[in-house]
């Protein structure tokens, strides 16, 4: 993963995001020892104590669990708690910004739903 510098999202954020995806995607299981700050500083030429944010967040959130002296390991609801968090806040705003660009465009919501059963994943990735 590359991380934008560019300002838009703090990097913290950035590497608490991805460190979710690698949680979500199944890199990192239940109770198994994730990456140190140090570690994630390396890997993204960042300071340690920015990497130390965003492995807090994920504390902070459940989402990770400290062992002292050990370091960071995933919770065993981790999944589960990113998918609901997921779901409930950025997909929800996600939806809500598409709904009122709809509007805005004075497209109907029968024609916005079809639009969202058309799209095809695998072309849009590509």
């Amino acid at each position: 993963m590359i991380l934008n510098m560019d300002g838009t999202k703090p990097i913290y954020l950035q590497i608490s995001e991805w460190l979710e995806r690698e949680i979500l995607n199944g890199n990192f299981e239940s109770d198994q020892k994730i990456y140190s700050q140090y570690q994630l500083a390396e890997m993204f030429t960042i300071n340690p104590a920015t990497a130390a944010k965003g492995l807090t967040l994920l504390v902070e959130e459940n989402i990770l669990y400290k062992k002292r002296g050990l370091g960071m390991f995933v919770s065993n609801h981790a999944k589960q708690i990113i998918l609901n968090k997921r779901k409930n806040q950025t997909l929800k705003k996600l939806v809500l910004e598409i709904v009122m660009e709809a509007e805005r465009l004075n497209v109907s919501r029968e024609e916005l739903i079809q639009m969202i059963q058309d799209v095809n994943v695998e072309e849009a990735g590509e």
